[in-house]
Parts: structure tokens; C-alpha cells; sequence
């Protein structure tokens, strides 16, 4: 059971990118766009533009989720995001209470570790990493009549 488990890891990583990367990648449409219900606490609205640190929130939402999503620079992008989301713990919801459950911030807390662990595990399956890593060491790989004749 663990050997299958274990041969489908990739799989889960991929798909857990996908839906995280999707999530996020809402969250910064809404606040950006006024889609989905829009920013949080503007009946619909959007964050007004350049502001800090709603509007590069939003920002790296979109951004950050929608690179995630498709699995492109993904350790990159998520260390940017679970910075992002660290920040609007500690800055935003850990001033009202200590506990997340007390303070609103579980949203952020769960992002931001979700995102801690893409940057480790990179993106796993389906992501265009790894597409650009095989097709990049295609092209590296000399011609068997380049390569040295071993001794």
C-alpha cells in the first residue's frame, strides 16, 4: 500500500498546486476586478489601486496564484506568496488575538504554509516546470556522436 501511495505523490502534489494556485489566484481577481463577490469588506467593490497593502496584496494573489496554478516558477512564486500571507498574519490578524480561529486570520495561516510547502516540494505533476526542465535538457543532451568514448 505504500509503494502505491508513494508512486502517485507527484499526482497529489499537482492537483493540491492546482487547487491552492486557483483559490488564491480568486482571491486577487475579486479584490482587483470586483468578481466573485469582490474585495472583502466592499460589498462587491475593488481595492482602490496603488494602495498598501490591499491593492499589491491583490497583486500577488492574482499573480502569485495564477503562476502556482499553472506551475510555472513555482518555488519562486510561492515563497512571495507565503511571505505575502505571513505578513498579513502577523500584521493584520495577530494584533486582534493570538489564535488564529480568534482572529480571522486561519485563511492566511493555512496559505501561507500551503505555500511554505510548494517552495519545498516544488510543483509537482502537471506543472509547466517541469515540461520546460525536460524539454531544456533535451536540448543539452550532446549527439551520441558528440559524446567521449569511454576507455
Amino acid at each position: 500500500m505504500t509503494g502505491r501511495l508513494h508512486s502517485t505523490q507527484p499526482y497529489a502534489l499537482g492537483l493540491f498546486r492546482i487547487v491552492v494556485g486557483l483559490l488564491f489566484a480568486c482571491h486577487g481577481a475579486a479584490a482587483l476586478f470586483g468578481v466573485l463577490g469582490g474585495a472583502v469588506g466592499t460589498h462587491g467593490g475593488t481595492v482602490a489601486a496603488g494602495t498598501w497593502p490591499g491593492w499589491y496584496a491583490a497583486l500577488i494573489q492574482l499573480v502569485g496564484g495564477a503562476l502556482v496554478l499553472l506551475g510555472l516558477g513555482t518555488r519562486g512564486a510561492a515563497l512571495i506568496a507565503s511571505g505575502s500571507m505571513a505578513y498579513a498574519y502577523f500584521d493584520v490578524h495577530q494584533k486582534a488575538a493570538l489564535w488564529p480561529i480568534q482572529n480571522g486570520g486561519e485563511p492566511s495561516a493555512l496559505y501561507c504554509w500551503a505555500f511554505l510547502l510548494l517552495v519545498f516540494t516544488g510543483s509537482g505533476a502537471f506543472g509547466l516546470d517541469a515540461l520546460f526542465t525536460r524539454h531544456s535538457a533535451r536540448r543539452e543532451e550532446p549527439a551520441a556522436e558528440q559524446r567521449p568514448v569511454a576507455a
